[in-house]
């Protein structure tokens, strides 16, 4: 099991008292996982408000790639950078009261040559909606669309989506708790087990 809770912290450290998921240890935590031959499946745990992109996406990619089985389940909030994390799994689940965030990269503190920090936001924008799409049911004109929702989010544009509107969008595959998790998990460890590749959806 890996969790990711509070925010994703980054190349920037985080004040003691916020409560973090630190890549630079979840990446090797992960490898160890897929190399590990008594480990027959991932659940990962989330309840993020997101935080530093690359880190996300890093922990994201390698989720993705790993031959391991992987189940997702979003707790509470899966909000942000959270949102690629959860669609890496091979199945997603959402608790029924949960939440997910979507909304466009934002940038805090002094900005240096304006232009060019505008075109990197855009490409790096453009790398987590072609993650996300690729990873899910939902179209990138659609994710888009959410993305840049006005009327929703007080001081942001953007929407939330809670747990049966998720997967109305196709973003997370059922709504589900751990009990549905870990079935689904067991049954893709047992296919695996056996000789077969799990199903995963593109």
């Amino acid at each position: 099991m890996l969790t990711v809770v509070g925010q994703v912290e980054g190349h920037v450290s985080l004040p003691s008292q916020n409560k973090t998921t630190r890549y630079e240890h979840v990446l090797p935590q992960l490898v160890a996982i897929e190399q590990d031959p008594d480990i027959e499946g991932l659940l990962v745990l989330l309840n993020t408000v997101g935080g530093d992109v690359e880190a996300g996406l890093a922990i994201a990619e390698l989720i993705a790639s790993m031959r391991t089985p992987t189940v997702s389940l979003v707790l509470g909030g899966g909000h942000s950078i959270g949102v690629p994390i959860s669609v890496a799994a091979d199945r997603s689940f959402i608790v029924p009261s949960a939440t997910m965030t979507i909304h466009p990269i934002r940038l805090s503190g002094m900005v240096i040559g304006v232009p060019q920090t505008y075109e990197y936001l855009d490409k790096m924008q453009d790398r987590v909606v072609q993650f996300v799409v690729s990873h899910c049911g939902m179209s990138q004109e659609r994710y888009r669309e959410l993305m840049f929702r006005t009327g929703e989010l007080a001081r942001d544009v953007g929407t939330i989506l809670v747990g049966k509107d998720a997967v109305r969008e196709g973003l997370i595959h059922e709504v589900g708790g751990m009990a549905a998790a870990l079935d689904a998990l067991r049954g893709m460890a047992g296919a695996a087990h056996g000789g077969e590749s799990g199903t995963r959806r593109r």
